[in-house]
């Protein structure tokens, strides 16, 4: 009976190891973001101990890693009856909560994880920090504050060390992230993220060199470790965003390093679509159809592939599978669409309503598009704004002013654009030109439009000196004499005040003599003798311009 009894321990105690180290290769997978391993072996702990807590907490957490929170969160509240670890899983809901922009939420189930936690435990505080530094709505200053309370009990944990690295890193504090990512290695150099992100604080200072130099040391030291190719691909690539002569070099080495991290991590589905929205990044889109169609063969259902189609399709000019694709996206509210999924659908459809030369124009279809466009300026004024002047630009090359005019008006609501006074320039030019079409009318709200446009241009940049030519040829049509004659006079001086070089130039001695003339005509109206002046100085540049000696002949 004694030998039964030792031998049911020992197994007991093998059984137990065995469980723990399960565990730990979870851990070591998730570390080496081999998400659908890691996956597999928390069911596996599960399956053989329904009650283990911990378990449900990282089987929940690599869920919400792969974006499936609603997953996360059932795997959370099964955790919340374990027998081991459950306590764990109230912070997993707590970062739930912090996504969904409910702190106060997330606070009471932080209080929850941490009631009645003994002197010397830690784990709760790493794990909050963590979720207030991973959360899609980060609280930087919280997550140190929680993590400092445990660096008190245990300053030499190296898990610890990496959430401080980590935070400090969100929270821009570069010296305190180096610091402790340097600690978390030298408590344990197993830990090689730590090492790893050291190099990730290079590649965030722009030190592209060092922070491959970096990379290449984890290389040396783990071949297969998944993660740090990550980090090289998206390198290169800001690299060679930085160096456009060396571009094509650093992008290439960027698809390699990043084709090399899937092999070490996995092909599922969600790989995929982490190489998906890097391929989208760098703006691979033939490669990124190939994945999209690749994606499809997996899981024929999962809506996110319908923006890398949609994405693809529209880059690679297929637009009427772009707007099947994104508009099957949108349209499910459950989606998280973003402002790129609506400017991507608006553009298909102005360049399908448009088509190559813009002699078949669909009205109604790019009138639709234009819809798409705004949607996604409301939703991110900033980030897209390079896009719209593009689509402009091309409306306007087609001599389109009116849907160019359209395109224009949604760029220059973004006043912080880089290309907010060219913009502006261009906004004025296609409603102005859009107004001098044969047998149209002047539309006097449009050409008002237009001049507050030029309006714009000249109060950034008071020199550009075609902005007060044009503005004096909008004013014209308008009919208004005294600013034709103001903005002419603007354009005369600005040219005059840049000497003998701009004066001689033909083109410039031609837009004088409009301007001459052009102010003339409106003189003509109100002050006969400021009229001959102007037609006179017209002749002094052109003694055969037809147009002064016929004004000055019927003048006299």
């Amino acid at each position: 009976m004694n030998k039964v009894k030792f031998l049911s321990i020992a197994l007991l105690a093998v059984v137990t190891t065995g469980r723990a180290q399960d565990l730990n290769q979870a851990k070591k997978a998730i570390d080496a973001e081999q998400f659908e391993s890691a996956k597999s072996i928390l069911k596996s702990i599960i399956a053989a101990k329904p009650t283990n807590g911990t378990a449900d907490f990282y089987l929940g957490n690599v869920y919400l890693l792969q974006n499936n929170a609603d997953s996360a969160k059932i795997y959370y509240q099964k955790g919340l009856a374990g027998s081991e670890g459950a306590r764990l899983n109230h912070i997993g809901l707590g970062l739930i909560d912090l996504d969904n922009g409910n702190a106060a939420a997330a606070e009471e189930k932080f209080a929850l994880a941490l009631k009645d936690i003994k002197k010397k435990d830690i784990e709760e505080y790493l794990f909050i920090g963590r979720a207030y530094t991973y959360s899609t709505k980060p609280d930087y200053k919280k997550a140190l504050e929680y993590l400092n309370k445990a660096k008190l009990v245990n300053p030499q944990d190296a898990q610890l060390n990496l959430a401080l690295g980590n935070a400090y890193y969100g929270d821009k504090n570069q010296n305190e992230a180096y610091s402790a990512y340097r600690n978390a290695y030298a408590a344990d150099n197993t830990l090689i993220r730590a090492k790893m992100q050291l190099g990730v604080l290079l590649k965030g200072a722009k030190a592209y060199t060092e922070a491959i130099k970096a990379f290449d040391e984890v290389v040396a030291i783990n071949p297969n470790y998944g993660p740090v190719f990550r980090e090289l691909a998206e390198t290169y690539y800001l690299w060679g965003r930085n160096e456009p002569a060396k571009y094509r070099t650093y992008i290439d080495k960027a698809l390699v390093s990043y084709e090399k991290y899937l092999t070490l991590t996995d092909y599922s589905l969600s790989s995929r679509m982490r190489h998906a929205d890097f391929l989208v990044l760098a703006g691979e889109y033939k490669a990124l159809e190939a994945e999209a169609n690749r994606m499809v063969e997996l899981d024929k259902v999962n809506p996110r592939i319908l923006r890398y189609l949609g994405i693809s399709a529209y880059q690679n000019g297929n637009y009427d599978v772009a707007i099947k694709s994104l508009e099957s996206f949108i349209s499910d509210p459950a989606n998280k669409t973003i402002a790129f999924d609506y400017q991507t659908l608006g553009f298909s459809k102005i360049k399908k309503a448009v088509g190559e030369d813009g002699k078949n124009l669909d009205v109604v279809l790019f009138d639709n598009g234009i819809l798409d466009v705004k949607k996604s300026a409301e939703m991110d004024a900033n980030g897209l704004s390079n896009n719209i002047s593009d689509v402009g630009k091309k409306m306007y090359e087609l001599k389109l002013f009116k849907q160019a005019g359209a395109i224009y008006e949604i760029a220059v609501a973004n006043k912080e654009s880089k290309n907010y006074v060219l913009d502006n320039f261009y906004l004025g030019n296609s409603l102005y030109f859009d107004n001098t079409r044969k047998d149209i009318k002047p539309d006097p709200i449009a050409l008002q439009r237009a001049d507050l446009a030029y309006g714009a241009v000249i109060e950034a940049s008071p020199k550009t000196q075609d902005a007060y030519l044009y503005r004096a040829r909008t004013n014209s049509l308008l009919e208004n004499d005294e600013m034709t004659i103001k903005y002419y006079n603007d354009y005369i001086n600005i040219v005059t005040e840049k000497g003998p070089e701009e004066l001689a130039k033909p083109a410039t001695v031609k837009k004088l003599m409009e301007s001459y003339n052009g102010a003339a005509a409106s003189y003509a109206n109100t002050d006969k003798a400021k009229a001959i002046e102007y037609f006179n100085k017209t002749l002094t540049l052109d003694p055969a311009n037809q147009y002064a000696l016929d004004s000055l002949k019927a003048l006299k």
